[in-house]
């Protein structure tokens, strides 16, 4: 096991994702799937560690067949798996989806009575490790529960290097949506860097346009404000420093996933130093290989990967 510092830890959702084997066909008539390791925190930890950074996840899974699965998808992924556990009597979460490219992919959570990623307490958290860490990122989702909600605001205070909030809005994961914009604000007063789609961002600012909601989120606390949106591209915000950049084109399979592709090629980027143009083109890549591959986790890139996609599109 290695003890070094970790690089990123995520905390919050993981999921046993089963994907059609059919696109265009919706799922009362699908006849095969192929099952994944999903969750978003969780696939962002996977992304990262492709990309040579070292990463653990801090999540909960059922004592079932389906928890074990996803400690081992983790450790074969590279993600150290020591901040996984199980909670009895709560099953491991499912997600179904439906493929019908290049933009519809309904998504389908069973995560009944209760899931167990939303039992992580703060009690539990290995304090010393998130504060060692160089980048920790957590979810919306996290505050959507107690006593999740608490046990995200404990990670989130007790780190002071690169703090990410991902908006991460899936209304139908919380019992009382109308809480969300408030629980959003508190967390975001914990984190340097915020990221998240148009409709995520104005969730969280009450701002529409995104140059507004981005700073916004500036004056909310953060550090860096990263606002995907689609095909108009990302952009970035800082105090001193706005940056674009476009989307790569490339034929769309299936689109769940390539959030968290960026997610994880965006922490690897703002390690590695790098400018916030050359970040966001990056990360917008990696997105992009993902979204031509059926799976979240199984198919996130490699830095070599990421770079042939992007020397492709140069002119």
């Amino acid at each position: 096991m290695n003890d070094a510092p970790f690089d990123v830890i995520t905390m919050g959702r993981v999921s046993v994702d089963v994907y059609p084997h059919a696109t265009g066909v919706p799922l009362e008539d699908v006849e095969s799937f192929g099952r994944y390791l999903g969750g978003s925190p969780t696939n962002v930890a996977v992304a990262a560690a492709r990309l040579g950074r070292h990463t653990a996840v801090i999540t909960r899974t059922g004592d079932d067949p389906f928890g074990r699965y996803v400690r081992r998808a983790l450790r074969g992924h590279g993600v150290d798996d020591r901040f996984v556990r199980a909670v009895p009597g709560l099953p491991t979460p499912l997600a179904f989806c439906e493929i019908f490219p290049p933009d519809d992919f309904p998504l389908y959570f069973y995560r009944y009575p209760k899931a167990p990623d939303l039992e992580i307490r703060a009690a539990e958290l290995d304090r010393a490790a998130l504060a060692a860490a160089r980048v920790v990122w957590a979810t919306v989702t996290g505050l959507s529960a107690e006593p999740s909600r608490t046990a995200t605001l404990e990670a989130l205070s007790c780190h002071t290097g690169l703090t990410v909030l991902d908006l991460d809005w899936r209304p139908m994961l919380w019992e009382r949506p109308d809480e969300a914009p408030g629980r959003v604000r508190e967390a975001l007063r914990h984190a340097t860097v915020a990221v998240g789609n148009a409709e995520e961002c104005a969730l969280a600012t009450g701002e529409r346009d995104p140059d507004a909601a981005a700073r916004a989120l500036l004056d909310a606390g953060v550090a860096l404000a990263v606002v995907k949106r689609g095909p108009a591209g990302v952009l970035a915000l800082t105090a001193g420093e706005r940056a674009e950049s476009a989307p790569v084109e490339v034929e769309v399979v299936n689109g769940l996933g390539a959030g968290d592709a960026f997610g994880g090629a965006l922490c690897h980027g703002l390690l590695a130093g790098w400018g916030l143009e050359r970040v966001l083109a990056f990360a917008g890549a990696a997105g992009a290989h993902v979204a031509s591959r059926l799976a979240c986790a199984d198919a996130m890139p490699t830095a070599a990967e990421v770079e042939a996609l992007l020397q492709r599109e140069a002119p």
